[in-house]
Parts: structure tokens; C-alpha cells; sequence
């Protein structure tokens, strides 16, 4: 219990450190520090971060995975390989370069003061607002089959779940109504619409 309570409180420190950098305090003190490289530093602060939690996590959770029966872990297998092919059909609507911090590197940027992007509508966009997260979430889940992956999943989805909230915010103070009519169309994770009564 004590093991898991320490890598929740792991995760949380990676949520909060991730979600503040993004904010636009956060993004206003990179842009002091880094410059035109203040993309760069966010993602590789959380690259450091992220790989100190799942150090930390794997020391905490030692040991083999659970023996399942292999049916369960041939549907884990087709759940990991959609997510992968759901990340790569999503990563096509956004531009590599810019979402690492190369583009705005070289354009002398950073990245506060660069226009953002134009809101990705289509392709899996056109189904679900979120489709690297559910390309994640697949893969987290599919692969689950110790209890350090169970765990890890568990505490990643809990981190996203919270971060769409946030990032929402941040798309509808960037895109306005635009963001608004897009999120009232488009499910935010799997592709169902719920009628309300």
C-alpha cells in the first residue's frame, strides 16, 4: 500500500510539474529561461521527470507479470498495436516540429509568442477530440500485465483524464467559440455520441 501510495504521489508531482510548465506563468518563465528553446526545455523537463516516476515506479514494483491466461494477453497485444496505429493516424494532424519545439527553435520563437497552431478537426480529430490519449491509454492498457504496468496504467490514465480538463481550458481560451462548436460535435475519447433523454 505504502508502494502505491509513493507512486501516486510520484505521478501527481509529474502532473503538476507538466500542467504548470504549460500554463501561462509556466510558459512565461521558460520563455525567460530558454528563450526561443522554451519548447525544447518543457519536453525534455518532462521526458527527465517522467523518466525519474517510472524509475522510481519499477524499483517500487519489482518483479514478473501475472500469469494470464493467453487469451487475455492476445487481446492486450490487438488493444497495444491499436493504440499505436490510433497515435500514428492521429500525430499526422499536427506538425512534429512545432509540437517537440524545433520549429519555433528555429523561427527564433518561443513558443508563447508564436500563433498557435490551426485547430485540428480532421481525420481522427473528426472522431474524438483526444485521439493521442486514446492511442496512450490503449497501449498502457493492452501492455498492463504486471503489476508495475497495472499500476502505471492506472496512474497515467488518472493523469490524462485530469490534463484534458486542463488542456480543454487552454483550447477554448486559445480557439474561442471555434473550440466550442468542435467539443459540443466531437466525443472527447471514444468515438459515441450519448442522446440525452
Amino acid at each position: 500500500m505504502i508502494a502505491i501510495l509513493l507512486y501516486t504521489l510520484l505521478w501527481a508531482s509529474f502532473g503538476a510539474g507538466h500542467s504548470y510548465l504549460a500554463t501561462p506563468g509556466g510558459q512565461a518563465l521558460l520563455s525567460r529561461l530558454a528563450g526561443p528553446g522554451d519548447r525544447l526545455v518543457y519536453n525534455a523537463i518532462a521526458a527527465a521527470h517522467l523518466a525519474v516516476v517510472l524509475g522510481i515506479g519499477q524499483s517500487l514494483f519489482p518483479g514478473h507479470g501475472f500469469n494470464l491466461p493467453r487469451g487475455i494477453i492476445v487481446l492486450g497485444w490487438i488493444a497495444a498495436s491499436a493504440g499505436a496505429i490510433v497515435l500514428g493516424l492521429a500525430g499526422r494532424n499536427y506538425d512534429l516540429a512545432r509540437f517537440t519545439g524545433l520549429a519555433q527553435f528555429r523561427a527564433g520563437k518561443p513558443d508563447r509568442d508564436s500563433p498557435p497552431e490551426p485547430l485540428a478537426t480532421g481525420g481522427m480529430n473528426a472522431l474524438i477530440r483526444h485521439p493521442l490519449y486514446l492511442g496512450l491509454v490503449l497501449i498502457l492498457w493492452g501492455l498492463a500485465t504486471s503489476p508495475f504496468r497495472l499500476v502505471t496504467a492506472t496512474a497515467a490514465t488518472a493523469y490524462l483524464l485530469i490534463g484534458i480538463r486542463f488542456e480543454e481550458r487552454n483550447l477554448l481560451r486559445l480557439y474561442g467559440d471555434a473550440y466550442r462548436s468542435y467539443r459540443a460535435r466531437v466525443p472527447m475519447l471514444l468515438p459515441l455520441r450519448w442522446k440525452r433523454r
